[in-house]
């Protein structure tokens, strides 16, 4: 019957065929009439007839080679029979033959099947099996392509899908094969078995594999991201590449990772740079006998986590780029440079400029141990110079004065803690307070065996006066970072709960708390902060200053997710003058560098309300927007165009905030458009905003020297010559410019922009949080919270050292980074290099790589301290 049916049909699709014919060359006529032979042969009586038109039309299939654009000919010949044939199929008898029909109908199927049917791996499952890759790549990806629909469609029905794995097995390892790695990696994914992958890489793909799903993790949700990267985890530690696995480890912030790295690998030199890694994150780690079994190779290897070696290594890159000379604050202005109204202004000698001047000498010589106001040359023996520029401050710009001698010696204590000594023993209380916080700045990042900041702050916390204890709890939270030092915490929290202490001391012991006890989720130290927050009187709800306790509860889970929950649930009770504050502030943390996309839209979703002025919380709100989406170029981005429309659409308090989400962003990273809507900013009605923005162009701009932010500014303190605030903001931000003469860098993010330091993270978000209120804090007398910048301070560098730690001069190539995720063969990783020689410097998404054979680095990211070894295969003849 079904025959004769096809006869009719074959008699109408003459007449059009016969035209479409007369189209077709000799051979692919001869082509067409011998496939149609086959059709009618494999719907013959004699199975050996049969057998032979099936073999020959597999072959035909499988030989046909077109050009990529066009369907293959015997598949195009081919497709009016799909229907005859697959009514022919339904009709065989279980046998050798139908299966093989079934491969044909499978590949058949590639072009013929409707939307959704999966007609293509239906056959497959009923044919013969045999080598998938024989029929093509196309048919492959096709396949796999069916088989996530069909995976997805049986689990939710809860029907075996033994037969798919199977089959799953022989796609990934024909993909792993043929350089298709991300598709393996895309399918596994789907069917939600990715343990497979390590079976399947090999020395040659692991690389490729495990970049593309380090580069996956970043798009995908929670907890599939956690579950790839412990797959590209295992793949780094089977192939022994430890430095990898390690970033992946810090990434991932488990500590048994870590350990498992250190155990894993037992050559001396590597373990040295991972903690190089280790040091340049600013986690603290110690290490014990089974990670390195010789007591004085263990010392070393601490020494380097400890970061003792980070001024010495600064001070040579200084003196490799010719800087160490100390500059002034004039050096900085240039006020020779703009026309005459504004250098006549600036000759006045008021507490306020001098306040400003101290900053700007103290970021701009930052760990050069050397400038013109503090610290005294020695050839001078008076003391007079620094003690002179001391008392041109007032009250209050004292501790900051004498502050700024720790961030000019800074990462070098023994010299840093000589030179600070005559101020302990000052008469007065502001001096003090500022030495023991200056203390805290030279230690900052650098852990020693002995504590001299536990020493020399700790019996300070106690003291009668505020101001001499908010110097001690300041610089132990500045000093012990990311410690979880269970003595500063039965030192600070008392604090927290004692009902004499005054506001600001309970905020900044909060602060310190939060800092110490960075991303650890510790419930002690969240509960004493809830029940400081607790008892606070309705007027003081109100202070800004009480808006920092929030913040010291969100950095106990800074980046920590879903671990914020039930301290969220907690706040839900407070005060409503602040829960919604301490909510979005909590909020922001917890997702701070996930680039987590609900938060973003929960958090733009606040912003987008139109409150009266007395609602403080969407501050915080826009800053989480920052927060969150700092995490790769695709969010930071459409962060970055999402805050245009809050400036057109938001109300004040929330355009306040804006400039300083903007700075964050793009922090150590001047984008010209950025740079022009802060410009365009800074000169705005509202004060506030004008302030903000001009600190955020200091940001962006952190230690790159950039001219055009530089030249900006200038402009700025002409334009603002009598605005005694807005003034003061220029003058920081144009130390912030010149940060460390232009050799460091704010970024939390390193390695490549891969693994985010919380320590630095948190340092910014508490300058941020204290700038939201510009008035009472930077510009009241809390102007020392400009000193938490320091955390996230690091030397932009690459320096190469031998295997003692020695600095070597090689050449290396700098150039922008190029994303080769996915890419075939072995793309270039930079475009438009240049090539020196090291130490160098390295800008804002530069990456560098070797240009000589001669020696191996030990670390794939050069960045920071990387070790080289002299590579035993180079011959200098050859070259």
């Amino acid at each position: 019957m079904a025959k004769e049916d096809n006869n009719d049909n074959n008699k109408n699709k003459n007449k059009k065929e016969e035209k479409k014919d007369e189209d077709l060359s000799e051979e692919d006529l001869a082509l067409k009439q011998q496939l149609e032979l086959y059709v009618e042969r494999v719907q013959d009586a004699d199975p050996n007839l049969q057998k032979v038109a099936l073999e020959s039309m597999r072959q035909e299939i499988r030989t046909s080679t077109s050009s990529m654009t066009s369907v293959p000919k015997p598949l195009k010949f081919l497709r009016p029979h799909y229907g005859t044939l697959k009514a022919y199929y339904e009709t065989m008898g279980d046998s050798e033959l139908k299966k093989y029909l079934a491969d044909v109908l499978s590949v058949l199927a590639l072009t013929m099947s409707a939307e959704g049917e999966r007609e293509s791996l239906k056959y497959r499952l009923e044919g013969s099996g045999g080598d998938i890759g024989s029929w093509g790549h196309e048919y492959v990806r096709n396949l796999a392509g069916e088989i996530s629909q069909e995976y997805a469609k049986r689990q939710s029905e809860e029907v075996p899908i033994e037969d798919l794995m199977e089959l799953v097995q022989q796609i990934v390892a024909f993909h792993m094969k043929h350089n298709a790695e991300p598709e393996a990696v895309d399918l596994l994914m789907e069917v939600e078995d990715l343990d497979l992958l390590i079976e399947h890489v090999d020395s040659t793909n692991f690389r490729r594999t495990c970049l593309y799903l380090t580069s996956s993790a970043r798009y995908l949700p929670g907890p599939d991201d956690m579950l790839v990267l412990d797959i590209a985890f295992m793949i780094y530690i089977k192939f022994e590449e430890y430095p990898n696995a390690l970033q992946i480890a810090l990434f991932l912030d488990n500590m048994q990772y870590v350990k498992q790295v250190f155990t894993s690998c037992d050559d001396q030199l590597r373990k040295k740079q991972f903690c190089y890694i280790l040091a340049r994150h600013g986690i603290t780690f110690e290490l014990d006998e089974e990670m390195a079994a010789n007591d004085d190779d263990r010392e070393a290897l601490q020494d380097i986590i400890n970061n003792t070696k980070l001024s010495e290594g600064y001070l040579t890159l200084a003196r490799d780029i010719e800087v160490m000379e100390p500059k002034s604050p004039e050096d900085i202005y240039k006020a020779h440079l703009l026309d005459g109204r504004a250098s006549a202004g600036a000759t006045v000698d008021s507490a306020r400029q001098n306040l400003a001047a101290t900053f700007v000498n103290a970021f701009v010589n930052a760990g050069f141990g050397q400038d013109k106001l503090m610290t005294v040359p020695p050839d001078n023996s008076s003391a007079s110079s620094s003690a002179n520029w001391l008392f041109k401050n007032k009250d209050h710009g004292k501790t900051s004065a004498t502050a700024s001698l720790g961030m000019i010696l800074l990462w070098d204590v023994d010299s840093g803690l000589a030179q600070m000594d005559k101020y302990f023993h000052a008469t007065d209380n502001h001096v003090n307070a500022g030495a023991l916080l200056g203390v805290g700045i030279v230690n900052c990042g650098i852990k020693n065996d002995c504590d001299p900041a536990l020493a020399l702050l700790g019996e300070h916390t106690d003291k009668e006066d505020p101001s001499i204890r908010i110097g001690a709890v300041m610089g132990l939270g500045i000093a012990y970072a990311g410690t979880q030092n269970e003595q500063l915490r039965s030192k600070l929290a008392p604090i927290l709960n004692d009902a004499k202490a005054p506001l600001d001391v309970i905020s900044f012991a909060a602060l310190s708390l939060g800092l110490i006890y960075v991303g650890s989720c510790n419930e002690e130290v969240a509960q004493a902060i809830i029940f400081a927050l607790m008892d606070r009187s309705e007027t003081e709800l109100g202070e800004p200053l009480t808006r920092l306790l929030p913040l010291g509860l969100g950095l106990l889970y800074l980046g920590k997710q879903e671990s914020v929950e039930a301290t969220a649930e907690v706040s839900k009770t407070f005060n409503e003058k602040i829960r919604k504050y301490c909510d979005m502030t909590l909020l922001s943390c917890a997702y701070a560098g996930t680039g987590n996309v609900l938060k973003v839209q929960n958090l733009l979703g606040h912003c987008s309300q139109h409150l009266d002025k007395s609602e403080t919380h969407q501050g915080p709100a826009v800053l989480g927007i920052a927060m969150v989406a700092m995490a790769e170029e695709l969010g930071l981005e459409m962060a970055i165009r999402s805050l245009e429309h809050l400036l057109q659409y938001g109300e004040q308090n929330i355009r306040h905030a804006v400039p300083l989400a903007l700075g964050l962003l793009c922090i150590s990273n001047p984008k010209v458009n950025v740079m022009d809507t802060l410009s365009r900013l800074s000169h705005d009605t509202d004060s506030e905003v004008a302030m903000a923005a001009v600190i955020s162009l200091g940001l962006i701009g952190a230690g790159t020297n950039n001219a055009r932010i530089a030249g900006m500014l200038r402009n700025l303190s002409s334009y603002y010559y009598k605005d005694a605030s807005l003034l003061f903001c220029v003058r920081i931000a144009q130390g912030l410019v010149h940060m460390g003469k232009g050799l460091l860098t704010l970024n939390p993010y390193h390695s490549e922009r891969f693994l985010l330091s919380p320590t630095a993270l948190a340092g910014i978000v508490i300058m941020l949080h204290a700038c939201l209120d510009m008035k009472s804090v930077i510009l009241g007398k809390y102007h020392y919270m400009l000193y938490f910048l320091v955390l996230a301070m690091q030397p932009r560098m690459l320096m190469t050292v031998d295997e003692n730690n020695k600095p070597i001069s090689v050449p290396v190539r700098v150039g922008q980074a190029v994303d080769v995720v996915g890419q075939a063969g072995r793309p270039k990783t930079i475009t438009g290099f240049q090539t020196h020689t090291t130490p160098v410097l390295l800008a804002a998404g530069d990456r560098a790589e070797l240009a000589t054979e001669k020696y191996i680095p030990l670390s794939p990211i050069l960045e920071g301290f990387v070790i080289l070894k002299e590579n035993p295969n180079y011959r200098e003849e050859d070259h």
